[in-house]
Protein backbone atom coordinates (compact mmCIF):
# COMPACT_ATOMS: atom_id res chain seq x y z
CA UNK A 1 0.00 0.00 0.00
CA UNK A 2 1.53 3.30 -0.59
CA UNK A 3 3.25 4.83 2.07
CA UNK A 4 0.84 7.54 2.43
CA UNK A 5 -1.68 5.39 3.69
CA UNK A 6 0.33 3.31 6.42
CA UNK A 7 -1.34 4.87 9.44
CA UNK A 8 -4.83 5.58 7.69
CA UNK A 9 -5.86 3.24 10.76
CA UNK A 10 -4.55 4.36 13.31
CA UNK A 11 -7.04 4.53 16.34
CA UNK A 12 -9.27 1.81 14.93
CA UNK A 13 -9.85 -1.40 16.21
CA UNK A 14 -10.97 -4.29 13.79
CA UNK A 15 -11.86 -7.77 14.13
CA UNK A 16 -10.19 -10.09 11.72
CA UNK A 17 -12.70 -13.97 12.93
CA UNK A 18 -10.59 -16.77 11.32
CA UNK A 19 -6.85 -15.25 11.24
CA UNK A 20 -5.12 -18.20 11.93
CA UNK A 21 -3.66 -18.58 8.48
CA UNK A 22 -4.08 -17.78 4.66
CA UNK A 23 -5.86 -14.70 4.14
CA UNK A 24 -7.00 -13.85 7.96
CA UNK A 25 -3.40 -13.80 8.64
CA UNK A 26 -2.80 -11.30 5.57
CA UNK A 27 -5.54 -9.49 6.20
CA UNK A 28 -5.10 -9.02 10.05
CA UNK A 29 -1.30 -7.78 8.97
CA UNK A 30 -2.31 -5.30 6.13
CA UNK A 31 -4.68 -3.89 8.50
CA UNK A 32 -2.09 -3.68 11.32
CA UNK A 33 0.41 -1.91 8.85
CA UNK A 34 -2.20 0.87 8.69
CA UNK A 35 -1.70 1.39 12.26
CA UNK A 36 -4.75 -0.39 13.42
CA UNK A 37 -5.29 -2.23 16.71
CA UNK A 38 -6.57 -5.85 15.25
CA UNK A 39 -8.07 -8.84 17.29
CA UNK A 40 -7.52 -11.93 15.78
CA UNK A 41 -9.23 -15.10 16.48
CA UNK A 42 -8.99 -18.71 15.64
CA UNK A 43 -8.96 -22.08 17.26
CA UNK A 44 -5.00 -22.80 17.19
CA UNK A 45 -2.73 -21.36 19.23
CA UNK A 46 0.89 -22.30 20.76
CA UNK A 47 -0.89 -24.59 23.53
CA UNK A 48 -3.71 -26.37 21.14
CA UNK A 49 -4.25 -27.33 17.90
CA UNK A 50 -7.41 -27.71 15.89
CA UNK A 51 -8.72 -30.48 14.10
CA UNK A 52 -6.37 -28.98 10.85
CA UNK A 53 -3.18 -29.94 12.96
CA UNK A 54 -1.21 -26.98 11.41
CA UNK A 55 1.17 -25.41 12.48
CA UNK A 56 0.18 -22.19 12.22
CA UNK A 57 -1.17 -20.25 15.57
CA UNK A 58 -3.20 -16.87 15.89
CA UNK A 59 -0.39 -15.80 18.08
CA UNK A 60 2.14 -15.35 15.45
CA UNK A 61 -0.59 -13.64 13.34
CA UNK A 62 -0.94 -11.40 16.40
CA UNK A 63 2.60 -10.90 16.32
CA UNK A 64 2.73 -10.22 12.70
CA UNK A 65 0.23 -7.61 13.07
CA UNK A 66 2.69 -6.15 15.69
CA UNK A 67 5.50 -5.98 13.78
CA UNK A 68 3.57 -4.46 10.80
CA UNK A 69 3.13 -1.28 13.06
CA UNK A 70 -0.32 -2.12 14.75
CA UNK A 71 -1.18 -4.04 17.91
CA UNK A 72 -1.96 -7.42 17.48
CA UNK A 73 -4.09 -9.08 20.30
CA UNK A 74 -4.57 -13.38 19.81
CA UNK A 75 -8.09 -14.45 21.43
CA UNK A 76 -8.98 -18.10 21.04
CA UNK A 77 -12.71 -18.51 20.09
CA UNK A 78 -14.61 -21.18 17.99
CA UNK A 79 -16.99 -19.05 16.38
CA UNK A 80 -19.33 -22.50 15.79
CA UNK A 81 -19.86 -21.60 19.80
CA UNK A 82 -21.76 -18.37 20.57
CA UNK A 83 -20.98 -18.23 24.13
CA UNK A 84 -17.37 -17.67 23.02
CA UNK A 85 -18.02 -15.05 20.76
CA UNK A 86 -20.39 -13.06 23.06
CA UNK A 87 -17.22 -13.35 25.37
CA UNK A 88 -14.85 -12.35 22.61
CA UNK A 89 -17.09 -8.95 21.52
CA UNK A 90 -17.38 -8.24 25.33
CA UNK A 91 -13.70 -8.19 26.11
CA UNK A 92 -13.56 -5.85 22.97
CA UNK A 93 -16.00 -3.91 24.25
CA UNK A 94 -14.59 -3.54 27.43
CA UNK A 95 -10.96 -2.88 26.04
CA UNK A 96 -11.51 -0.76 23.50
CA UNK A 97 -15.04 0.78 23.46
CA UNK A 98 -15.12 0.46 19.87
CA UNK A 99 -15.23 -1.53 16.87
CA UNK A 100 -14.33 -0.17 13.30
CA UNK A 101 -13.57 -2.96 11.14
CA UNK A 102 -15.53 -6.72 10.98
CA UNK A 103 -13.94 -9.40 8.95
CA UNK A 104 -15.73 -13.05 8.72
CA UNK A 105 -12.88 -14.94 6.91
CA UNK A 106 -13.57 -17.87 9.28
CA UNK A 107 -13.69 -21.16 7.17
CA UNK A 108 -12.04 -24.28 7.90
CA UNK A 109 -13.58 -26.24 5.50
CA UNK A 110 -10.34 -27.79 3.07
CA UNK A 111 -10.65 -30.98 4.32
CA UNK A 112 -14.57 -31.73 4.10
CA UNK A 113 -15.09 -30.75 0.71
CA UNK A 114 -15.12 -33.71 -2.20
CA UNK A 115 -14.74 -32.36 -5.73
CA UNK A 116 -16.77 -33.11 -8.63
CA UNK A 117 -19.30 -35.62 -6.40
CA UNK A 118 -22.87 -35.15 -6.54
CA UNK A 119 -24.69 -34.93 -3.15
CA UNK A 120 -25.58 -38.57 -3.05
CA UNK A 121 -22.01 -39.46 -2.72
CA UNK A 122 -20.60 -36.88 -0.75
CA UNK A 123 -20.05 -37.73 2.76
CA UNK A 124 -23.14 -36.28 4.19
CA UNK A 125 -21.29 -35.48 7.61
CA UNK A 126 -18.20 -33.69 6.39
CA UNK A 127 -20.75 -31.85 3.94
CA UNK A 128 -22.65 -30.59 6.79
CA UNK A 129 -19.87 -29.91 9.09
CA UNK A 130 -18.57 -27.14 6.08
CA UNK A 131 -21.71 -25.21 5.77
CA UNK A 132 -21.78 -25.13 9.47
CA UNK A 133 -17.96 -23.97 9.46
CA UNK A 134 -18.46 -21.66 6.09
CA UNK A 135 -22.41 -20.16 7.05
CA UNK A 136 -22.94 -20.67 10.93
CA UNK A 137 -19.90 -19.06 12.14
CA UNK A 138 -20.04 -15.66 9.79
CA UNK A 139 -23.98 -15.30 10.99
CA UNK A 140 -22.85 -16.25 15.08
CA UNK A 141 -20.45 -13.70 14.41
CA UNK A 142 -22.62 -10.89 13.15
CA UNK A 143 -24.94 -11.71 15.75
CA UNK A 144 -22.69 -10.93 18.52
CA UNK A 145 -20.54 -8.42 17.06
CA UNK A 146 -22.14 -6.12 14.67
CA UNK A 147 -24.11 -4.13 17.55
CA UNK A 148 -20.80 -2.92 18.65
CA UNK A 149 -19.72 -1.85 14.89
CA UNK A 150 -23.13 0.10 14.51
CA UNK A 151 -22.32 2.29 17.92
CA UNK A 152 -20.51 4.51 15.55
CA UNK A 153 -21.06 5.83 12.22
CA UNK A 154 -18.54 4.46 9.75
CA UNK A 155 -17.50 1.00 10.15
CA UNK A 156 -17.10 -2.23 7.86
CA UNK A 157 -18.38 -5.48 7.35
CA UNK A 158 -16.22 -7.59 5.34
CA UNK A 159 -17.62 -10.97 3.83
CA UNK A 160 -14.43 -13.05 2.74
CA UNK A 161 -15.98 -16.01 0.45
CA UNK A 162 -14.27 -17.36 -2.88
CA UNK A 163 -15.53 -16.16 -6.41
CA UNK A 164 -18.05 -12.68 -6.97
CA UNK A 165 -21.23 -12.91 -6.86
CA UNK A 166 -21.35 -12.47 -10.42
CA UNK A 167 -18.57 -15.81 -11.31
CA UNK A 168 -20.68 -17.70 -8.55
CA UNK A 169 -23.91 -16.91 -10.56
CA UNK A 170 -23.22 -19.27 -13.54
CA UNK A 171 -20.32 -21.77 -12.12
CA UNK A 172 -20.99 -24.73 -10.74
CA UNK A 173 -18.11 -25.00 -7.77
CA UNK A 174 -17.81 -29.03 -8.22
CA UNK A 175 -19.56 -29.49 -4.79
CA UNK A 176 -22.76 -28.76 -3.77
CA UNK A 177 -22.00 -28.21 -0.10
CA UNK A 178 -18.93 -25.88 -0.88
CA UNK A 179 -20.82 -24.56 -4.07
CA UNK A 180 -23.81 -23.11 -1.25
CA UNK A 181 -21.30 -22.08 1.15
CA UNK A 182 -19.21 -19.93 -1.17
CA UNK A 183 -22.37 -18.32 -2.43
CA UNK A 184 -24.15 -17.83 0.63
CA UNK A 185 -21.78 -15.77 1.73
CA UNK A 186 -22.00 -13.43 -0.50
CA UNK A 187 -25.55 -13.20 -0.38
CA UNK A 188 -24.97 -12.35 3.55
CA UNK A 189 -22.84 -9.63 2.83
CA UNK A 190 -25.73 -8.15 0.39
CA UNK A 191 -28.58 -8.83 3.42
CA UNK A 192 -26.39 -7.30 5.71
CA UNK A 193 -25.97 -4.11 3.72
CA UNK A 194 -29.66 -3.62 4.00
CA UNK A 195 -29.75 -3.58 7.57
CA UNK A 196 -26.19 -2.10 7.99
CA UNK A 197 -26.64 1.25 5.58
CA UNK A 198 -29.25 2.84 8.20
CA UNK A 199 -26.58 2.84 10.85
CA UNK A 200 -23.98 4.63 8.64
CA UNK A 201 -22.16 1.29 8.68
CA UNK A 202 -21.39 -0.87 4.98
CA UNK A 203 -20.85 -4.41 4.22
CA UNK A 204 -19.38 -6.03 1.23
CA UNK A 205 -18.05 -9.33 0.62
CA UNK A 206 -14.56 -10.01 -0.99
CA UNK A 207 -13.00 -12.86 -2.86
CA UNK A 208 -9.23 -13.19 -3.00
CA UNK A 209 -7.79 -15.17 -5.99
CA UNK A 210 -5.84 -18.04 -6.38
CA UNK A 211 -4.39 -17.73 -2.93
CA UNK A 212 -0.87 -18.69 -2.36
CA UNK A 213 -1.96 -19.84 1.42
CA UNK A 214 0.03 -21.90 3.77
CA UNK A 215 -1.55 -24.52 2.84
CA UNK A 216 -1.81 -24.06 -1.10
CA UNK A 217 2.09 -24.02 -1.11
CA UNK A 218 1.96 -27.08 0.72
CA UNK A 219 -0.13 -28.84 -1.19
CA UNK A 220 2.33 -27.95 -4.85
CA UNK A 221 5.53 -28.83 -2.46
CA UNK A 222 6.89 -24.97 -2.95
CA UNK A 223 7.27 -22.10 -0.29
CA UNK A 224 6.84 -18.20 -1.01
CA UNK A 225 10.27 -17.91 -2.38
CA UNK A 226 10.13 -20.52 -5.49
CA UNK A 227 6.07 -20.55 -5.98
CA UNK A 228 6.56 -20.45 -9.44
CA UNK A 229 7.34 -23.92 -9.32
CA UNK A 230 4.09 -24.65 -9.02
CA UNK A 231 3.26 -23.82 -12.35
CA UNK A 232 5.05 -26.74 -13.59
CA UNK A 233 2.36 -29.15 -11.27
CA UNK A 234 -0.94 -26.61 -12.43
CA UNK A 235 -0.38 -24.09 -14.80
CA UNK A 236 -2.44 -21.46 -13.99
CA UNK A 237 -0.84 -21.61 -10.81
CA UNK A 238 1.12 -18.10 -12.63
CA UNK A 239 -2.00 -16.19 -11.80
CA UNK A 240 -2.05 -16.52 -7.91
CA UNK A 241 -1.57 -14.18 -4.84
CA UNK A 242 0.13 -13.88 -1.73
CA UNK A 243 -2.46 -13.36 0.93
CA UNK A 244 -1.59 -9.90 2.04
CA UNK A 245 -2.71 -9.15 -1.77
CA UNK A 246 -6.41 -9.07 0.21
CA UNK A 247 -5.54 -7.80 2.99
CA UNK A 248 -4.10 -4.64 0.77
CA UNK A 249 -7.56 -4.32 -0.67
CA UNK A 250 -9.59 -4.51 2.93
CA UNK A 251 -7.17 -2.03 4.56
CA UNK A 252 -7.75 0.35 1.07
CA UNK A 253 -11.67 -0.25 1.35
CA UNK A 254 -11.16 0.79 5.72
CA UNK A 255 -9.06 3.83 5.06
CA UNK A 256 -12.05 5.15 2.19
CA UNK A 257 -14.20 7.92 3.63
CA UNK A 258 -16.67 7.14 0.60
CA UNK A 259 -16.50 2.96 1.22
CA UNK A 260 -20.08 3.27 1.84
CA UNK A 261 -20.63 3.44 -2.23
CA UNK A 262 -19.24 -0.40 -2.17
CA UNK A 263 -22.26 -1.38 0.29
CA UNK A 264 -23.90 -4.53 -0.76
CA UNK A 265 -21.17 -5.25 -3.50
CA UNK A 266 -19.22 -8.28 -4.25
CA UNK A 267 -15.66 -7.48 -4.63
CA UNK A 268 -12.42 -8.91 -5.78
CA UNK A 269 -8.94 -8.06 -4.69
CA UNK A 270 -7.81 -7.81 -7.85
CA UNK A 271 -10.67 -5.62 -8.38
CA UNK A 272 -10.22 -3.62 -6.05
CA UNK A 273 -6.51 -2.76 -6.64
CA UNK A 274 -7.56 -1.27 -10.17
CA UNK A 275 -9.54 1.33 -8.10
CA UNK A 276 -7.09 1.59 -5.19
CA UNK A 277 -3.82 1.47 -6.89
CA UNK A 278 -2.49 -0.81 -3.98
CA UNK A 279 -0.22 -4.19 -5.28
CA UNK A 280 0.79 -7.43 -3.94
CA UNK A 281 3.93 -7.60 -1.98
CA UNK A 282 5.95 -8.07 -5.69
CA UNK A 283 4.92 -4.92 -7.18
CA UNK A 284 2.02 -6.80 -9.39
CA UNK A 285 -1.40 -6.45 -9.40
CA UNK A 286 -3.19 -10.23 -9.85
CA UNK A 287 -6.27 -9.85 -11.71
CA UNK A 288 -7.25 -13.30 -11.04
CA UNK A 289 -11.03 -13.45 -11.92
CA UNK A 290 -10.41 -11.70 -15.34
CA UNK A 291 -8.17 -14.33 -15.84
CA UNK A 292 -10.26 -17.28 -14.87
CA UNK A 293 -12.98 -16.22 -17.10
CA UNK A 294 -10.61 -15.22 -20.33
CA UNK A 295 -7.84 -17.57 -20.33
CA UNK A 296 -8.98 -20.65 -18.20
CA UNK A 297 -12.16 -20.89 -18.41
CA UNK A 298 -11.91 -20.20 -22.20
CA UNK A 299 -9.43 -23.23 -22.20
CA UNK A 300 -6.38 -21.00 -23.47
CA UNK A 301 -2.52 -21.46 -22.42
CA UNK A 302 -1.61 -20.16 -19.20
CA UNK A 303 -0.30 -16.56 -19.38
CA UNK A 304 -0.41 -13.72 -17.11
CA UNK A 305 0.54 -11.06 -19.24
CA UNK A 306 -1.37 -8.26 -18.90
CA UNK A 307 -3.67 -10.02 -16.11
CA UNK A 308 -1.04 -8.87 -13.26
Amino acid sequence: MASESKQSLEGKVALVAGATRGAGRGIATELGAAGATVYVTGRTTRDRQSEYKRPETIEETADLVTAAGGKGIAVRVDHLVPQEVEALVARIRAEQGQLDVLVNDVWGGETLFEWNKPVWDHNLENGLRLLRLGVDTHLITAHFALPLLIERPGGLLVEVTDGTAEYNADHYRLSPFYDLAKVSVNRLAWAHAKDLAPHGATSVSITPGWLRSEMMLGHYGVSEENWRDGTKIVPHFVISETPRFVGRAIAALASDPERARWNGQSLSSGGLARVYGFTDLDGSRPDAWRYVVEVQDAGKPADATGYR
